[in-house]
């Protein structure tokens, strides 16, 4: 969520005209509100994939991120992945980012993620987190800063997604493809200052430090991590993807809900307003403030 907390407290929605508001659902919740029209776009990466391969109206126009920042953690005693047999290992929600990738890493430890691992779906982090503390899963999908208290509190790390050669979005702007067609003047505008957000989190380190604090409830030291190590790493390169990257997003969810083939990049992605206001804002010479 950072480089829209990012653009809406930095007022580049406001010079848009826009007045946005950030409602806080679980990934599989916001996919659904955006198909029922309760949202205009939902932020979600990998959990607006699946509804979008069979056949949901959605397209991708923007992501902040191509990397999984996403954790295996589970109990102490668990040493590997093959351990989880038999075990429950909580997620966000079923059907979301997290829950694909870690269905596809059961898969390639030689579990079936159907038969010899039940998963619960657990909402958002912090409640997630705390299944793992008081035992109601034995495993867990979890991110920043969670990752640091599970460490502190002596869970073993199993899985480091950033180092997988997994492709996952993360921080997207997806919409129904009505809206791309009936408020594309909107929605250019949202992009626009969507991208001013990510701007000033990849240029601007020494700002972007105390908005990760305060967004994550977190020390400085932490907040420091967090953007060292998680953040700006997993950030992509301008917001959009090129044709191999694109497919590699779409490979390993495609795999998880047994498709033979997914639809023409085309109709999954759609980054011409992106690249439109990334060109107009290189013209202008804009740099991230203070």
């Amino acid at each position: 969520m950072l480089p829209f907390t990012v653009a809406r407290d930095k007022g580049y929605y406001r010079a848009e005209g826009l007045d946005v508001e950030l409602i806080l659902m679980s990934a599989p919740i916001a996919s659904r509100a955006l198909l029922s029209g309760d949202v205009t776009i939902a932020t979600v990466g990998g959990a607006g994939m699946p509804p979008l391969l069979r056949g949901s109206p959605f397209k991708y126009l923007f992501t902040s991120y191509n990397r999984a920042m996403f954790w295996l953690y589970a109990k102490a005693e668990i040493r590997d992945v093959k351990g989880l047999k038999n075990k429950r290992v909580g997620v966000s929600g079923i059907g979301s980012g997290p829950d694909s990738l870690m269905r596809e890493i059961l898969r390639l430890n030689g579990l079936d993620p159907n038969r010899d691992v039940a998963v619960l779906s657990l909402g958002v982090m912090p409640t997630i987190f705390a299944g793992l503390e008081n035992g109601i899963v034995d495993a867990a999908m979890l991110s920043p800063p969670v990752t640091f208290k599970a460490e502190e509190a002596g869970f073993r790390e199993l899985v480091a997604f950033p180092k997988q050669d997994l492709v996952e979005l993360q921080g997207s702007v997806l919409v129904r493809d009505a809206s791309l067609q009936s408020d594309a003047a909107r929605l250019e505008k949202f992009l626009r200052g969507t991208y001013k957000g990510f701007r000033y989190i990849k240029e601007n380190r020494v700002g972007t430090l105390p908005i990760v604090a305060r967004y994550l409830r977190v020390s400085d030291t932490v907040a420091a991590k967090a953007y060292d190590q998680v953040v700006r790493p997993s950030m992509t390169q301008d917001g959009t993807l090129n044709l191999e990257t694109q497919t590699k997003a779409v490979e390993h969810v495609l795999t998880r809900l047994n498709l033979k083939e997914a639809p023409p990049m085309s109709k999954i992605f759609d980054f011409s307003l992106t690249r439109k206001v990334i060109a107009e804002i290189q013209a202008t010479g804009w740099k991230p403030g203070p």
